[in-house]
């Protein structure tokens, strides 16, 4: 193995939190060196990953966009082609293109107090060659969830079907879905993205579903950003609207948790003026929870309501008994013929990409740390992970999270420290750090950190309230440490 440069931060994964980083690095930091390093061949996370018919954002562009670069593509709610590209654009426009290292998949960190440095081990997955990196501060940027596989349930007789069983995560390029009966098994964003997609060519398209999510439409152009654009310059128009968007969500995830009642109503009411008369919407779209329990699906112009209306698309709200040859058999004993199944059954969670992290020896346990503020783990030094909110755009959260990272960077210098640790909370007061009772979360959540019951170890799901914290709050607080070369860290890393 050969040991290769040292770098002031190592950032791990190139897509949208990825480049970000890098970038808000450029820019606070100019000074610090820096490297990417990403699993994959190409720029881009989930926005190159994911190739399914439809792949969409469900968060406005001006919130899912970066803070610092514009989005300026007429479609407010974008395909993820054009997300895509913008995130390529970013990086070459701020030089962080060439800092990339592809095919450079992390398995091992290993913190050193004596040096106050990472040690990084990667795999080479196109050479097959292990490298080994330094690092004074290691930034993850991986997101939560495996790359190599989604989640899919036991389907009982699926060995037997005589069509094509497609997962939406690993779409393949072969698969020709014009005049083809297709099941799409699942209710989340994936699915209600895929539904009208496929209607536009497919014979018809079937959405079955255990149980309802919450859908609501919204224009996939944003009015305000329109008329704003006609007699304001770009760059006076993008915060506008951004923080337009920012307040209208946080308005929104407020009134559903302290009026559920109303919200339920409101969405079930909206979705009714999409359907057709007398559709069940009761069955098929009212969930037994109440909204943002777990996420809401955003529909581009009410295009599923679209489809289902054209007679393109139709909502089942049933069990899997079985599936057979020729599609699937219902526990109320009704059949779906399919040609093809798609199974928009969710993702599978991964804490910190799947890096082994050890601090002076000791290998760390995510499930055994506490986040602080949302983006470090106590008892980690000099490092930092991002996670985006549940509630509204990932990008709002990270590039708060790549905003704190340059804060700290910028704090060491001036006072001469070299080290800084979070801290576990002296009440031992813990809650899961992702607060949606959605299927994908409660599979893993044993496995990923926790969260302490108040600030700074709490996250609040509240832009407004972290841009006060992460931005302009205090960086030493009771929740961490600052030191030098030298001092142990072993003894901080449980709660």
């Amino acid at each position: 193995m050969a040991t290769t440069d040292h770098v002031d931060v190592l950032i791990v994964g190139a897509g949208l939190s990825g480049v970000g980083a890098a970038c808000h690095l450029r820019r606070n930091c100019p000074e610090k060196t820096y490297a990417v390093l990403e699993a994959r061949g190409a720029i881009g996370g989930t926005w190159d990953l994911f190739r399914y018919p439809g792949i969409r954002s469900d968060s406005d562009m001006f919130t899912l966009g970066y803070s610092f670069r514009p989005w300026t593509n007429p479609k407010a709610i974008a395909d993820g082609p054009a997300i895509r590209e913008y995130v390529r654009e970013t990086a070459r426009e701020y030089g962080v293109t060439e800092h990339i290292r592809f095919h450079h998949r992390v398995v091992r960190a290993e913190w050193d107090s004596t040096t106050a440095r990472w040690t990084v081990h990667a795999h080479r997955t196109d050479t097959g060659e292990d490298v080994r990196l330094t690092c004074s501060f290691l930034h993850t940027c991986a997101g939560y969830y495996r790359y190599d596989e989604g989640y899919t349930p036991d389907l009982p007789g699926a060995d037997r079907f005589t069509g094509r069983i497609v997962h939406p995560q690993h779409w393949p390029d072969d698969l020709d879905h014009a005049g083809k009966r297709i099941v799409v098994i699942g209710s989340g964003a994936t699915a209600v993205t895929l539904v009208p997609a496929l209607a536009e060519q497919a014979a018809h398209v079937t959405m079955l579903q255990r149980s309802p999510t919450y859908v609501m439409a919204l224009p996939s152009r944003d009015v305000v950003a329109g008329a704003l654009r006609r007699v304001l310059p770009e760059r006076a128009v993008y915060p506008l609207v951004r923080w337009k968007n920012v307040l209208l969500a946080t308005a929104n995830f407020q009134l559903s948790r302290r009026a559920p009642t109303l919200v339920k109503r409101l969405l079930r009411r909206a979705a009714r003026g999409r359907l057709p008369v007398g559709y069940d919407v009761d069955r098929h779209f009212s969930p037994r929870y109440d909204p943002w329990d777990q996420r809401l699906c955003v529909v581009p112009d009410g295009d599923l309501f679209a489809a289902i209306r054209r007679g393109r698309a139709s909502i089942v709200t049933d069990t899997i008994e079985t599936v057979t040859e020729t599609g699937v058999r219902l526990a109320s004993g009704e059949q779906l013929a399919a040609d093809v199944i798609v199974t928009a059954t969710g993702l599978n969670l991964l804490a910190l990409g799947d890096t082994v992290l050890t601090v002076d020896g000791e290998d760390v346990d995510p499930a055994a740390t506490v986040a602080y503020k949302g983006m470090m783990l106590s008892g980690v030094p000099n490092f930092a992970m991002t996670i985006g909110y549940t509630n509204a755009s990932w990008t709002l959260k990270a590039d708060l999270v790549a905003t704190y990272v340059c804060r700290l960077l910028a704090h060491l210098d001036r006072t001469g420290q070299q080290v800084v640790t979070p801290l576990p909370p002296p009440d031992g007061d813990l809650h899961p750090i992702i607060d949606l009772t959605a299927g994908y979360v409660l599979r893993s959540v044993d496995a990923l950190p926790r969260q302490g019951a108040r600030a700074p170890w709490r996250l609040y799901q509240n832009y407004p309230r972290d841009v006060l914290l992460m931005r302009y709050g205090r960086l030493t607080d009771q929740g961490v440490r600052f030191s030098r070369a030298g001092t142990p860290e072993r003894s901080t890393v449980r709660a």
